[in-house]
């Protein structure tokens, strides 16, 4: 049987960067406070926490002082930087460069508006963390859609600006973006920017062809992934024989009847190292069935 993991998967640039911080940090440190998962991959915050990395909430962060924290690759709102500041906290900064320059634009369109003048708009997951950041730079006023269905629900007499979390797929903002310009009134106007990530947006059509290559695929990923699961069903729309596992353990042998290829894949928060265990354990049970 051919096993492939698939080169294409695995961690993007912004997690990377976070995960490296995060053990410098503890390379010097017995210690160090995240605010949220540093990547949702319980695994690989397993393997973090086991180095001293706690992982904390907003109302933990409140009560701390005179310490350090990291923030990952998601981005905060500016009410996080505030806290640290009140309370003598040194921010290790992770948030992705991609992430923070879309920030940065949000704020400063925001920062030229009066309140009335134009809607803000994101499309992303509501209470997804990066959103979150997104409208924190609006002091909570910009409107998060997730369907057209909640694009329906914006006043398309009023001028719109609308952007995109660096996650979301491509298709589904293409449509968004048709879905305005259709209805939005004669006398508004309507800009949209383009701010999906491209290393993640690659990843659609790469893990497609990937999962037509072979008779059954295994993806692995943690479950608080919303991009994981995304590319999951990618998979699973062009080849059935797909399964989602968050680790080597999930995988049950009997989806390998009859299967000459199994392709290894994941999101972009799940670590190589998960996906050479799961690569392993099946060789491991072929050896014992020879």
């Amino acid at each position: 049987m051919r096993i492939e993991i698939d080169e294409g998967s695995g961690f993007c640039f912004g997690v990377t960067r976070a995960i490296k911080k995060a053990e410098e940090e503890l390379g010097q440190s017995p210690t160090l406070y995240c605010l949220g998962d540093i990547v949702h991959n319980g695994k690989e915050c397993d393997r973090l926490k086991k180095l001293g990395l706690v992982t904390i909430d907003h109302a933990e962060l409140e009560k701390l002082d005179d310490t350090k924290v990291l923030l990952r690759a998601h981005g905060e709102p500016p009410q996080t930087y505030e806290t640290a500041a009140r309370n003598n906290i040194e921010i290790i900064d992770a948030t992705c460069p991609v992430v923070l320059h879309l920030q940065e634009r949000i704020k400063k369109e925001f920062a030229s508006l009066h309140a009335d003048e134009k809607q803000i708009v994101i499309y992303g997951k509501n209470g997804h963390a990066e959103v979150l950041g997104l409208v924190g730079q609006t002091g909570g006023k910009a409107i998060v859609i997730e369907t057209l269905e909640d694009a329906a629900r914006l006043d398309f007499s009023k001028d719109i600006s609308l952007y995109s979390q660096t996650t979301k797929p491509l298709d589904g903002f293409q449509k968004i973006v048709a879905y305005i310009q259709t209805h939005i009134s004669p006398n508004a106007t309507f800009h949209y920017y383009d701010t999906i990530c491209r290393q993640v947006a690659n990843r659609m059509p790469h893990i497609r062809e990937f999962a037509t290559r072979h008779d059954v695929i295994l993806f692995v990923c943690g479950k608080k992934s919303s991009n994981g699961r995304v590319l999951f069903n990618e998979c699973r729309s062009v080849n059935p024989r797909s399964y989602m596992i968050d680790t080597a353990d999930e995988i049950d042998f009997s989806w390998l009847d009859g299967c000459a290829s199994v392709g290894i894949c994941g999101a972009t928060s799940t670590p190589k190292w998960l996906m050479e265990e799961c690569k392993i354990r099946i060789q491991k049970f072929l050896r014992g069935h020879e």
